[in-house]
């Protein structure tokens, strides 16, 4: 049969990870650009749950713990933020969001 190896979570992750990427730079809706972040924070956990399944360690799976912690305060304060700038603009568009500037 065909065997799964850490190589393949590896391009899974890499891949994750450039789509993300991707949808970060190209992209003006604040939606989008924070379901791409999204995307880069779980090929990142991917990549730790990999390695530390691969080297029989706890440390990866305890960091993706954190990293889980870490992007669901990004969420919260990215959605916050997003609906102070649809009730300002009317819009989600990130070209308006200078008027979040203190």
């Amino acid at each position: 049969m065909f065997e799964i190896t850490t190589n393949h979570y590896l391009v899974l992750s890499a891949m994750l990870f450039v789509i993300g990427l991707v949808g970060i730079l190209t992209r003006r809706n604040m939606i989008v650009v924070l379901m791409s972040i999204e995307l880069v924070l779980n090929s990142v956990n991917l990549n730790l749950a990999a390695f530390s399944y691969q080297y029989s360690d706890l440390t990866g799976q305890i960091m993706g713990v954190f990293v889980i912690a870490v992007a669901a305060g990004e969420a919260a304060i990215g959605l916050a933020i997003l609906v102070g700038l649809y009730r300002l603009r009317g819009t989600t568009s990130l070209d308006h969001a200078s008027e979040l500037k203190g």
